[in-house]
């Protein structure tokens, strides 16, 4: 599903661009690199450490949005002779570049990850090296961290391996030309296999007890000189995409579990009986069917997006679930839990070292176990404190914050005005709900919600909702609607 995107006037895009000028300052976003940093990364950019094997042999590819420059992984799929597949998965090797104790590591631990603002991008590591010198661009001999993943005909992985090697992409795709070419029956055999091997992944994901959820995400993009708000659903190729990551964040996590040492992304299941009375209450409420015995990841499997009331479930749902958080571990002191349950399986972040803090730890411990050696004393020394610098990183709350902004812009003058919505969230501390949030499908909005005489907001319901505030600068709600 994709909507038609609202373009801002020039009144608004001028609100637009001071109000990310304020949140960038208020959130204290360090825009440059400090010349020693940069000096640092221009010397390791020319002097990487390499102790890596030759397999710039394998016709990697990239598969990533077509502006992206700071490319962490490339892949190259085939059929194995004797049945089943192989999946060869390259993630930019950064720990070639940065040193530990140097001012790139320091930076990095201020930084924790990549910022993304409609406008302008904040690299965790300078462009030097996420964009050129450890980004997996084509027809450049890079140092990585291979994984190979060898899958029966079902698509079970059978093992898993990771080592340092020299790598060579041969091509850069968009999602977009990607899933062209796949329908089209245009593309190459490596890349065809990519829907075979997805869609046999996301069939296991369904029998572990896996949850995807892919709600359209509400988009603010810089084009022409313009914003741009709408909302964009995901491609099919992008979940495909996905169950590779999400196998290698597998595989990582077992790797470290029993080598005894470990960095791992855990979110317990959501066990609050009131919790889970209330989303069965609100399923049928929806006229949702939830029959007896069956899972939530089973119902979330049928759900459709496009559909209103479902989207309104998913929503609520997707939003009362426990917190993933970082889970750390050594000496073989493996912790009480390990797993992360929307993915039903220990998992790992590993796949996006150039945008994430964490990743370039957890590959150091995988390739150091499948190596046989002991931890790096580098990763030993930051291990206690990487979940609390990784709860600072401020991505979730910058996108969150910059599409408010978008929203108020767009509907700055436009206050007063009554428009067709959906409720898609309410405020779970009340039997009778009074606050919440409604979709509206034009312009993209995604906004508070209240009924101030009172009446009951009923999730999934079609309201006529007034426009109350839209202000880039306020102190409180950017963007409220009332009902009736």
């Amino acid at each position: 599903m994709r909507r038609r995107p609202m373009h801002m006037s020039g009144e608004a895009l001028d609100a637009l661009r001071s109000a990310l000028v304020e949140l960038r300052t208020e959130l204290k976003i360090p825009l440059a690199f400090p010349k020693r940093v940069l000096k640092a990364a221009g010397s390791a950019a020319a002097q990487p450490a390499l102790d890596h094997k030759d397999a710039t042999h394998l016709p990697f590819f990239t598969i990533d949005p077509s502006t992206s420059k700071d490319l962490d992984q490339a892949m190259h799929l085939e059929r194995r002779s004797g049945g089943g597949y192989r999946v060869y998965y390259a993630i930019a090797d950064v720990a070639a570049f940065v040193r530990p104790g140097s001012p790139l590591e320091a930076e990095a631990r201020d930084r924790i990850e990549t910022l993304y603002f409609p406008d302008l991008k904040v690299p965790l590591y300078p462009p030097v090296l996420s964009e050129d010198a450890a980004s997996l661009l084509p027809y450049k001999d890079r140092p990585a961290l291979l994984w190979q993943h060898d899958l029966d005909a079902d698509g079970n992985v059978t093992e898993s391996t990771v080592t340092r090697a020299m790598v060579r992409s041969r091509a850069k795709y968009s999602y977009q030309g990607v899933q062209q070419d796949i329908e089209n029956g245009t593309a190459a055999e490596s890349v065809a296999l990519l829907r075979e091997i997805g869609k046999l992944r996301e069939n296991i994901e369904i029998t572990r007890g896996g949850i995807s959820v892919h709600l359209p995400n509400q988009e603010v993009a810089f084009e022409a000189g313009s914003f741009r708000l709408s909302y964009a659903a995901t491609l099919p190729v992008e979940g495909w995409n996905e169950q590779i990551s999400l196998m290698t964040g597998m595989a990582a996590a077992q790797i470290m579990i029993d080598s005894g040492t470990g960095i791992l992304r855990t979110q317990k299941e959501q066990t609050d009986p009131h919790v889970v009375e209330r989303l069965h209450r609100i399923a049928q409420c929806l006229g949702i069917v939830w029959d007896p015995g069956v899972s939530y990841a089973a119902l979330v499997r049928k759900l459709d997006p496009k559909n209103r009331k479902h989207m309104a479930f998913l929503t609520e749902a997707t939003t009362k679930m426990p917190k993933a958080e970082y889970t750390t571990f050594r000496d073989h002191q493996t912790p009480e839990h390990t797993t992360h349950a929307a993915i039903a399986a220990p998992y790992a972040h590993c796949t996006a070292p150039l945008r994430r803090l964490v990743d370039r730890y957890t590959g150091a411990l995988c390739v150091a176990a499948g190596a046989d050696e002991d931890p790096p004393e580098w990763v030993l020394d930051a291990l206690h404190c990487l979940p609390c610098d990784m709860a600072r990183g401020k991505g979730g709350g910058a996108d969150r914050q910059t599409v408010d902004l978008a929203e108020a812009a767009v509907l700055k003058h436009r206050v007063g005005e009554v428009f067709d919505a959906a409720v898609v969230d309410t405020d779970a501390e009340w039997d009778r709900p009074h606050v919440g949030k409604v979709y509206l499908a034009d312009p993209a909005v995604l906004a508070k919600v209240t009924s101030p005489d009172g009446e009951e907001l009923c999730l999934g319901a079609k309201v006529r909702a007034r426009l109350k505030v839209a202000n880039p600068s306020s102190e409180g709600d950017k963007v409220l609607f009332t009902v009736p």
